[in-house]
């Protein structure tokens, strides 16, 4: 287990997953309206710096979401998620595509909210296809300090609400 802060966590149960793990102060239907809400996502999605730009939203099963990550050096990453499993506001299951040039980082994502009290333990849990595709994500694509920072950026996003 890695420790980045004291509300987040970063846990490796096998060399092709990571699960980002942080206790958020908001209920989880506040959290849910930032991941399901495009107009939201926009103010928290991606590493500290970065941008997006949507040009498809479908929040339902089967549902695309295609986008583009601007890092704040300027480079583009273009991604494909496909939602599979939508079950408000407690589960939500997605692959991602990475589409970039020679970029083997294909990976699932199962996020889950539970309710503590008046706050939230949110979780994600990415599964890459083999330990060659978590390694490069980490490697060329910073993929552990840049969850860490996601889920720091929508912390606060949702603590203003």
């Amino acid at each position: 287990m890695i420790s980045h802060d004291t509300t987040s966590l970063v846990e490796r149960p096998s060399d092709r997953e990571v699960i980002f793990v942080r206790l958020i102060d908001a209920p989880p239907d506040v959290i849910w309206k930032a991941w399901s809400d495009v107009r939201h996502l926009h103010e928290w999605w991606g590493p500290a710096g970065f941008t997006t730009t949507t040009y498809e939203f479908d929040f339902v099963p089967g549902g695309v979401w295609r986008h583009t990550m601007h890092g704040p050096d300027g480079t583009d990453y273009p991604n494909v998620i496909i939602f599979r499993e939508i079950d408000p506001p407690s589960r939500l299951v997605y692959e991602n595509r990475w589409d970039l040039p020679g970029a083997p980082v294909d990976f699932t994502v199962v996020v889950t909210l539970v309710a503590e009290g008046e706050k939230t333990r949110h979780s994600l849990h990415m599964t890459f296809r083999d330990a060659a595709a978590f390694k490069t994500a980490v490697e060329r694509y910073g993929v552990l300090d840049g969850g860490v920072q996601t889920f720091e950026r929508l912390a606060r996003r949702v603590a203003s609400r």
